[in-house]
């Protein structure tokens, strides 16, 4: 029976023995998906799986088992493949099938040859996407998703797929420095390791700066560098091309998916890509007729960026992939009873909702203090940016989404720290996040619409190709004066459109697609924002800090490590909580309201109505309540009370800047 090292160090001779048995019946290919989905459903067997958003790629066997978190980034033109060929001895006529699925290059021993003729061989379809590291992922994802990996690896008796730290994992509820100093843990982790990848060991330096590889990436059969197309600037991690053999039509542009699959990086693809490719060599034909598989595309430039070297975009081969609920490695996978597997684990993942709902009060209310602290102590503020923060569009009537909670946060302090380090705070809360600086320059240089390349045939990302749920940090206290040109005024207009319609019009040059998102927008202003918003807060600092910087530092170091990992599976995990409003509130609620318009005709609109009912709604999320009831609601009208008064104070003392 075949242990561990075999399906995740040599998966081929899985599916090989899988093949010569089942041979020529078509069920091969799906029992081999079914016996990796068994062993994958083992205690902790997903935590065995090293993954390229943790593992350089060049620290990984070739053709052994991977995953990978990633954002589909783009998808390509579907691509023949020879699923069964066949090859023939020469000499002897001696004739052997092979299995080209999950493969990138035929297998073919020095006396074969391939009989692109045989009646054996079978033509399949495979569809590539092309897929990034998700934008703007926070750092402690990443170091939580590794560790996890380490633990798994110290607890199996099998030899890993590539090096072995020694250190074990730390508890979440241990280790404060460590936790807010991610890099400090890996450092640890690798410079304590054992060993290297299977032939020799681990230099720690080097591990951590071939894994971050940048923006552009010298390609050695390229002149210029080779863009990998990350969406937002700075961004670090393998970019991948992933090879899906089914049900790629449930996947679309902008899902963030975890993907299984065997890892190919054969150096043949890099000759593929040069003049000198020996068509020997050369893996499955389009058609019978042409060898080459470059023949088939139009331009060099797409070809370079269709078939890079397989050393800076890794090909992998997908045995299973699923979308991906969320990316908080805190929380279960799958929190939906309808994709949870097996009854063992739909009951564990009750246990975990259920414990942490026991809890949720003092987690809130912790949460509330320490948002109010990095608010200048406004509690108000505070409460409207839990609000904020597990916020979600839920739903879509007609074009218009239902529960998008854009906050703009005014009264900032212009071109101050401030909302730096609020940003900072976010970005240890959230799974992932971006921080926009609205600068002049940010806006007339930056590429904000992804657009169509068709002299590449590619989607070239911009800034708002973003995933689900991503926060998305606006920053105008850097506005300054100055003229915005053709591109600021459409990047401008970009940013209306998320935040109105939580949608991103991508640019085809002959027309324009519309993309829907779900992205989490706070605005930072010093007055009213420029932009759009559903909710409008003005700050009301009580304290003034003389050391801005050392006040936020404080307050990261002040909460425990376990204590923060509780603010972030609460912000999670209310986000996925189903909700709703009973037949008999939902009159109660109506007869309010026309009371409030009687009271106040003139300043009560069926906005007003629209924005209580989502502050009600997002009350009672924030309290672990999945229905609304007169107290919340009532809370609700207290809030929005408090809000507008501030609002017409701050008016009156303005003048109409308000």
């Amino acid at each position: 029976m075949p242990c561990v090292a075999d399906w995740l160090n040599n998966p081929f001779s899985i599916v090989q023995g899988i093949f010569a048995q089942n041979v020529p019946n078509s069920d091969w290919e799906k029992k081999v998906t079914e016996y990796f989905k068994e062993k994958l459903k083992e205690n902790n067997a997903t935590n065995w799986v090293p993954s390229l958003n943790d593992v350089p790629v060049h620290y990984l066997k070739p053709n052994s088992l991977v995953k990978f978190r990633c954002m589909v980034q783009d998808m390509f033109d579907p691509e023949f493949y020879m699923g069964v060929y066949e090859t023939v001895d020469p000499n002897t006529n001696t004739r052997v099938l092979h299995f080209g699925k999950y493969r990138d290059v035929a297998e073919c021993g020095p006396q074969q040859e391939i009989d692109l003729n045989s009646t054996q061989t079978v033509t399949s379809e495979r569809q590539t996407f092309y897929c990034v590291p998700v934008p703007g992922e926070s750092a402690w994802v990443k170091e939580i998703s590794f560790f996890d990996w380490v633990c798994a690896l110290q607890a199996r008796v099998s030899p890993s797929t590539s090096y072995t730290p020694s250190r074990h994992k730390r508890s979440y509820e241990e280790d404060e420095d460590m936790d807010l100093h991610p890099s400090k843990q890996k450092e640890q982790h690798i410079g304590n390791s054992s060993g290297g990848d299977i032939h020799g060991c681990v230099e720690p330096k080097r591990l951590e700066t071939e894994a971050s590889a940048g923006h552009h990436l010298i390609s050695p059969n390229c002149s210029p560098p080779l863009d990998l197309n990350f969406p937002l600037p700075g961004e670090k991690g393998p970019a991948c091309l992933v090879k899906v053999y089914e049900s790629w039509d449930s996947f679309k542009v902008n899902d963030v998916l975890e993907v299984y699959g065997i890892l190919s990086v054969d150096p043949v693809l890099s000759i593929l890509n040069s003049e000198e490719s020996p068509l020997v060599l050369v893996p499955f034909p389009a058609d019978s007729s042409a060898l080459d598989p470059m023949e088939s595309m139009d331009t060099a430039e797409e070809q370079r960026v269709h078939s890079p070297p397989a050393s800076l975009v890794p090909r992998i081969h997908v045995i299973l992939a699923h979308k991906l609920q969320h990316i908080n490695p805190l929380l279960p996978a799958c929190l939906n009873e309808e994709e949870s597997k097996t009854c063992e684990y739909l009951n564990l993942t009750s246990l975990f909702v259920s414990n942490f709902m026991s809890e949720l009060s003092p987690v809130r209310a912790e949460l509330l203090g320490f948002l109010t602290h990095a608010l200048l102590g406004d509690s108000l503020a505070a409460e409207y940016l839990i609000l904020h923060l597990i916020s979600t569009v839920y739903a879509r009537r007609d074009v218009l989404p239902l529960g998008k909670f854009t906050v703009n946060l005014s009264g900032c302090p212009r071109n101050s720290i401030f909302t730096e380090h609020i940003y900072r705070l976010i970005q240890q809360l959230v799974p992932a996040s971006y921080r926009l600086p609205m600068t002049i320059a940010t806006m007339n240089r930056s590429r904000f619409i992804p657009h169509k390349d068709y002299a590449a045939n590619r989607l070239v990302s911009g800034v708002l190709q973003l995933a689900s749920n991503t926060s998305l940090v606006v920053d105008e206290t850097q506005l300054e004066q100055g003229q915005l040109d053709t591109t600021g005024v459409h990047n401008v207009t970009a940013l209306g459109n998320l935040i109105t319609w939580q949608k991103v019009d991508y640019d085809f040059s002959y027309h324009q697609m519309e993309f829907p998102c779900n992205i989490n927008v706070l605005v930072t202003s010093e007055g009213r924002s420029l932009l759009p918003s559903d909710c409008q807060v003005h700050l009301q600092a009580q304290i003034i800090p003389p050391n801005m910087e050392e006040y936020m530092n404080s307050l990261l170091t002040a909460v425990l490590p376990s204590m923060l990992n509780k603010f972030r599976i609460y912000l999670s995990l209310l986000r996925l909580l189903d909700y709703s409003i009973s037949d008999e509130v939902t009159k109660a609620v109506e007869e309010d309201f026309v009371e409030m318009r009687k009271n106040d005709p003139e300043s009560i609109t069926a906005d007003d109505l629209h924005r209580t009912l989502l502050v009600a709604r997002f009350l009672s999320l924030s309290a672990g309540q999945t229905t609304l009831s007169r107290e919340r609601w009532l809370r609700a009208k207290q809030l929005e009370a408090l809000r507008k008064a501030r609002l017409q104070q701050q008016k009156c003392v303005n003048g109409n800047e308000l």
